[in-house]
């Protein structure tokens, strides 16, 4: 099945642990702009790009473990969206100019191979990585 004969993807639903709930506010909700839902005293519903994630608080944060793909140590555990062309680059802008420390820079990875793709990696303050990326060709998102 070809990209283009999907049908649309449902929004998904991610759990992580974080610190602390007011630090994720402020990341998730202020940095980020993602829209918040329900929250209790120790969880907080985020909107990131029409997809639920929640925060929850707890002791065990972050994450360590890496792999090495196109030359960079990609963080094992990790998740993110996949943003349109001008969306990534904006988001990319912004990060910069707020002084986000980078994991792995903003670039292009398998230039010119299949699956060239934008992408970056960071951490939200309880050290749980976020990669954000971009295709020119949204065909090349399971290219091989």
């Amino acid at each position: 099945m070809s990209a283009t004969d999907r049908k649309p993807v449902p929004p998904f639903h991610l759990a992580f642990p974080v610190r602390d709930k007011e630090e994720a506010r402020a990341f998730y909700a202020g940095l980020l702009g993602c829209g918040v839902g329900r929250e209790s005293d120790r969880w907080i519903d985020f909107d990131l790009y029409g997809h639920q994630v929640v925060a929850h608080v707890t002791e065990e944060a972050g994450t360590r473990a890496t792999n090495p793909v196109d030359g960079e140590d990609v963080p094992a555990s990790h998740f993110g969206v996949i943003l349109d062309w001008g969306d990534w680059h904006a988001l990319a802008d912004k990060l910069k100019a707020e002084g986000m420390k980078f994991l792995i820079e903003p670039q292009i990875r398998f230039k010119g191979q299949a699956g060239e793709q934008a992408t970056m990696f960071f951490l939200d303050p309880s050290g749980n990585a976020l990669e954000f990326k971009s295709f020119q060709d949204m065909g090349q998102i399971f290219a091989r």
